[in-house]
């Protein structure tokens, strides 16, 4: 299971949910439902992403997304991240604040790749991470009073001597309803990513160029690893937004940085572009 590529996509996915189930739709129908009602809106499917962060070659795999709102706060996935907001949150045009916590699962590598010399480096295990975010949102900014802008920053840390690094995200939506049955949202998001993750993820130690024939790499600071730009459109199935069936579509595009970029997993035998795509199923009630 690799879903790390895709995580920004996923962000972009259930930012655009919450504000489907929280406001747009609901707002503009008589029978809205009351702002503080609690909700959940599921997604299942399919996504194509890279192999490995930094690979040439892309592989289907199953995906999810969730999020929702409990007694005034919110939470919703972001990839192997699940965000849950301490600050209650309000429906309807305005300004919400973020202040909360980040439990994650980092699965970039725990299985074997199909590129056989970075297979050869050995498989990673799963790096369990924890953090929290602060962020602001404004609904009512552009096209009406239902599209929303948010912008957050996202702390994470490894807890099981993984990587035993940090990763900070800097995030960027923005969401708009066409109508009852339709929305659309774009985004953008960066990682910035400590000593230990690069030389954990992208360095090729002695041993590891004797046994899969890269280059010895090495990284010895932080920086900025990649940047990601990413579309998301959210279809009715059953004619209104806030419930029911719908169809999501996205895509995003990854493009790694510096000495990421440099590293032999990625410019020997991947690609600094990573693009991904998924489409899937949501359920709203």
């Amino acid at each position: 299971m690799r879903l790390a590529d895709l995580r920004g996509l996923c962000g972009l996915a259930t930012a655009s949910l919450g504000l489907v189930a929280a406001s747009a739709a609901g707002a503009q129908s008589s029978d809205a439902p009351p702002p503080d009602r609690s909700r959940l809106t599921i997604g299942v499917g399919a996504a194509t992403l890279p192999d490995y962060e930094g690979a040439d070659k892309n592989n289907i795999t199953p995906g999810a997304v969730l999020t929702g709102k409990v007694a005034n706060h919110d939470f919703f996935t972001r990839g192997t991240q699940l965000y849950v907001n301490l600050v209650p949150s309000r429906s309807g045009p305005g300004t919400n604040f973020e202040l909360g916590v980040i439990g994650a699962a980092r699965l970039d590598r725990t299985n074997k790749v199909d590129n056989l010399q970075v297979r050869a480096l050995g498989e990673i295990d799963t790096a369990w991470e924890a953090g929290g975010y602060v962020g602001i949102s404004r609904t009512g900014v552009i096209t009406s009073d239902y599209d929303t802008l948010t912008a957050r920053v996202a702390y994470v840390h490894d807890l099981s001597n993984v990587h035993d690094s940090y990763v900070v995200t800097p995030q960027i939506n923005y969401a708009t309803p066409l109508s009852t049955r339709t929305l659309i949202s774009i985004g953008a998001s960066a990682d910035y990513v400590g000593k230990g993750y690069g030389s954990t993820y992208f360095a090729v130690t002695p041993a590891g160029s004797l046994a899969s024939g890269l280059r010895t790499y090495a990284i010895n600071d932080s920086g900025w690893k990649r940047y990601n730009l990413s579309a998301f459109v959210l279809q009715s199935l059953s004619g209104d937004l806030r419930r029911g069936f719908g169809l999501g579509a996205g895509v995003l595009y990854g493009r790694m940085l510096g000495k990421y970029k440099r590293s032999p997993v990625v410019s020997g035998v991947g690609d600094a572009d990573q693009l991904a795509a998924a489409v899937g199923l949501t359920y709203t009630f």
